[in-house]
C-alpha cells in the first residue's frame, strides 16, 4: 500500500477498490476488533459493495449492532442500511463445531459421517481442541471465498492472548492431524482385526501403555476409531490449510492491525506487522482505536493546574502578568453593601438561601481544570506510545479513531465509526 506523505491510512479508496476482496481485522483482545470488522463492513456495504462480516466474537455484540436477533453460522442480510448505492450487508457468526461437522459431511459418505460425527473423541476435539476456532474461521473464510458470492469478505479475528494465534492455528491443527501420532495410531486399524491388535501390542506395547495411561484406555480406543475413520481426510485438512494460506497472502487480502493507544496493546500490534512481513502477508496499515483527544489542547496540562491552584487560594490569575490583582473601587464606581451586593439607601432584595456544602464557582472551576490537566496528560501518553512505534514502523500507515463516551448499540453507532476510520489520521477531537 502507497503511504501519503503524512503515513496515515486511506480507509475508503481501500474499501472502494474492486480487488480488495478480504480485509482481516487482527490483534490482541479487547482492542475493538468486532467493533472495526462491523463498521468496515457496513461503510462498504453503503458505499456500493456486496458484503459479508464474518465474526468469531462470542459475546453476540455485533448482532445486536447490526439489529439482528442472532447470528449463526449462516449469513444473514442486514435491513435498514442505506441501499442506494446498490451495496448489501450481510452478517454471520463462526460456528466452530458446525463448521467442523460440514467439513466431515462434504467429505466423507454418509455411514463413515455418522461414525465421525459420534465419535466422543471427534465431540471433545471439534467442540474445543486448541486451535481448532483458529482453524475452522480459515475454514469458513475458504468457503465463503469459493462461493464467489460477495464482493468484500470482512473477518473479525478469534479473541487470543496472542494475535499469532489466528496465523499459526491452521497449520499446526493440520499438522496435528497429519501428523506421526495419528498415523501411528492409525496403524492398527489399517492392518485390520486381530491382526492390528497383535501388531499394535507387539510391537508399540510401550507406547501405548504410556498414552494409556496418559489419556486413559476408553479415550486412547475412542482416538483410534476416530482416526481410522477419518483416514481419507487427514491430507484434506492439511491441504485445505495450504490453500487458506496461500488465500490470505494473495494481493486481494488486506489485514488491518487494531490496537488501543497502549503500551500493551502496540507491542502486539508491533509483534504482529513483523509477523505478517515475514510471511509476505499483504498490511494495509494500523487501527489506532478508543484515542482520546481534547478540544481545548491550547491549554497544557502545567498551566491548568496552575490555575486551578490558584483558585483553591483564593486568588484571581491576571491574565498578563500570572499575578494576583487587587482591585478598589474608583472614585465614580458606587459603592454596594458587601452582604446585599446594593447600593446604600437601596431596598434590600430577598436572597433565595443557598446550600452552605454545594461547591463554589472558584471550586468547580478548579475541578474542571483538574480534569483538563488529567485528559492532557492522557493525550501526551498516548501521543508519545504511538510515536514509539510509528519510529519503529515508518512504513505502517496509520489512522486513529476518537474515543467514545460509551459502547455502539447501532447502526448509526456503526456508521459514526466508520467516517471516524475514513477520516484517517485527522486530530481526535473532545470524547
Amino acid at each position: 500500500m502507497t503511504l501519503d506523505p503524512e503515513g496515515t491510512l486511506s480507509i475508503d479508496p481501500l474499501l472502494d477498490d474492486p480487488d480488495t476482496r478480504i480485509v482481516v481485522c487482527c490483534g490482541s483482545g479487547g482492542v475493538g476488533k468486532t467493533t472495526t470488522a462491523a463498521a468496515l463492513g457496513l461503510r462498504a456495504a453503503e458505499r456500493g459493495r456486496k458484503v459479508v462480516v464474518l465474526t468469531i466474537d462470542p459475546a453476540r455484540r455485533l448482532a445486536q449492532s447490526m439489529g439482528i436477533d442472532s447470528l449463526d453460522n449462516t449469513p444473514r442480510r442486514v435491513k435498514d442500511i442505506d441501499d442506494a448505492s446498490g451495496g448489501e450487508l450481510h452478517a454471520m457468526m463462526l460456528d466452530m463445531k458446525r463448521t467442523f461437522d460440514e467439513i466431515v459431511e462434504a467429505h466423507s459418505d454418509r455411514e463413515r459421517a455418522r461414525a465421525i460425527l459420534s465419535n466422543p473423541f471427534y465431540q471433545s476435539l471439534s467442540a474445543g481442541f486448541a486451535g481448532t476456532q483458529e482453524y475452522m474461521a480459515m475454514e469458513k473464510l475458504g468457503q465463503l471465498r469459493s462461493r464467489d458470492e460477495w464482493d468484500l469478505i470482512v473477518v473479525d479475528t478469534p479473541p487470543s492472548r496472542s494475535a499469532l494465534d489466528f496465523l499459526d492455528a491452521p497449520k499446526r491443527l493440520g499438522s496435528f492431524l497429519d501428523g506421526k501420532l495419528i498415523r501411528v495410531l492409525m496403524a492398527p486399524a489399517k492392518v485390520g482385526g486381530r491382526a492390528g491388535m497383535k501388531f499394535l501390542n507387539v510391537g508399540m506395547s510401550m507406547m501405548t501403555g504410556a498414552l494409556g495411561k496418559l489419556l486413559g484406555g476408553q479415550l486412547l480406543r475412542d482416538v483410534q476409531t476416530f482416526v481410522a475413520a477419518m483416514d481419507t481426510m487427514f491430507g484434506g485438512f492439511r491441504t485445505r490449510a495450504d490453500a487458506t494460506y496461500k488465500l490470505l497472502q494473495a494481493p486481494g487480502t488486506a489485514f488491518l492491525v487494531v490496537a488501543a493507544p497502549e503500551r500493551d496493546a502496540l507491542r502486539e500490534a508491533a509483534y504482529f506487522v513483523e509477523r505478517l512481513a515475514a510471511e509476505r502477508m499483504p498490511l494495509a496499515g494500523l487501527v489506532l482505536n478508543r484515542v482520546h483527544g481534547s478540544g481545548a489542547d491550547g491549554l497544557s496540562a502545567e498551566r491548568a493546574l496552575a490555575a486551578a491552584e490558584n483558585l483553591d487560594e483564593h486568588r484571581i490569575v491576571d491574565q498578563t502578568d500570572g499575578k494576583e490583582e487587587v482591585r478598589t473601587p474608583s472614585a465614580t464606581e458606587p459603592v454596594t453593601d458587601p452582604v446585599t451586593d446594593a447600593a446604600p439607601g437601596s431596598p434590600a432584595v430577598a436572597e433565595t438561601p443557598s446550600d452552605p456544602t454545594a461547591p463554589t464557582a472558584q471550586q468547580l472551576t478548579a475541578g474542571l481544570l483538574r480534569l483538563h490537566a488529567e485528559r492532557m496528560h492522557v493525550v501526551a501518553r498516548e501521543q508519545r506510545t504511538r510515536d514509539r512505534f510509528t519510529a519503529l514502523h515508518p512504513e505502517v500507515a496509520v489512522t486513529e479513531v476518537a474515543a467514545l463516551p460509551g459502547d455502539v448499540h447501532d447502526l448509526t453507532g456503526l456508521r459514526d465509526i466508520g467516517e471516524r476510520l475514513a477520516a484517517g489520521g485527522t486530530p481526535a477531537g473532545a470524547a
